[in-house]
């Protein structure tokens, strides 16, 4: 009856048993993205293929535009790169909502462990795909709490794989508390009020530079547009900067100026998490 009443009330601190679907043996590393066979092949030849547009736009030679083209066998790597950073991006926004979800949970009264263990089931109904990260690391966390594996152990290694920011401070935050004795709830409530915060103000940010990275794209495209134009209209126009000597030379320096703008401009616009 004891051990009853102790349930209704939810003063026991043991982790309840796991009722969400089993998880991967493996856990996930965020800084790391495999491509497919198939996105593999779709990245590096469209890539390919306009590479090799570009090299006859501006060197109107059959064999430079196929070594040019080669350079699209990167792509592969940069798509992996950007795939990276978007799953960085995602997790970090699914984990304001978690940290809202665990805030909540402590002012109602529960202990931490039992907080951390109700955020999975908090967050289903946002995010009803059981696949989705956050879901999956915070079951991982429930599994290692029911395992006898410290909170402490368990946000390291999530913060680890991670490799975000927001998530890593969190992860020492909480830990430094738990060493120190500090009020856990409280330290908990401010860290998660300010990393939304933060993240309220990166999702401005990437709002305002929307606009901002379609005129760039606008005017990436526009000086290819032009000698493209001007190739088709006045072939004679162009007919110079074709010939060997100085109109490659040219043409290889407006190539790498053009390469250095498209360079400069995303590395402005990329907000790193």
């Amino acid at each position: 009856m004891l051990r009853l009443n102790r349930l209704l009330n939810g003063n026991n601190d043991r982790p309840p048993p796991l009722s969400s679907p089993p998880l991967s043996a493996a856990p996930a590393d965020y800084s790391v993205y495999r491509l497919s066979a198939k996105e593999r092949v779709l990245a590096a030849g469209g890539a390919m293929a306009i590479l090799f547009w570009i090299g006859l736009l501006f060197y109107d030679h059959f064999a430079i535009a196929c070594c040019f083209s080669l350079t699209g066998l990167l792509a592969p790597r940069l798509r992996s790169a950007r795939m990276v950073r978007r799953r960085r991006e995602e997790l970090s926004l699914q984990f304001k909502q978690a940290l809202s979800a665990l805030s909540s949970s402590l002012t109602a009264g529960k202990s931490v462990e039992n907080a951390f263990v109700s955020v999975a089931e908090d967050l289903a109904p946002i995010y009803p795909d059981p696949a989705t990260p956050i879901l999956v690391e915070f079951r991982r966390i429930h599994r290692r709490l029911a395992n006898g594996d410290t909170l402490e152990r368990a946000l390291d290694d999530f913060a680890r794989r991670a490799g975000t920011e927001d998530i890593s401070n969190f992860a020492q935050v909480f830990s430094t508390c738990k060493r120190s004795g500090g009020n856990l709830i409280e330290v908990i409530r401010r860290t998660s009020n300010m990393i939304g915060e933060k993240l309220d103000m990166q999702q401005e940010i990437s709002v305002l530079l929307a606009q901002k990275k379609f005129e760039s794209t606008i005017l990436a495209v526009a000086p290819l547009a032009v000698v493209a134009l001007l190739k088709m209209s006045s072939p004679d126009y162009l007919l110079p900067l074709y010939e060997e000597g100085i109109g490659r030379v040219v043409m290889t320096l407006a190539l790498l100026l053009f390469s250095s703008c498209l360079y400069l401009s995303n590395r402005i616009m990329t907000i790193q998490v």
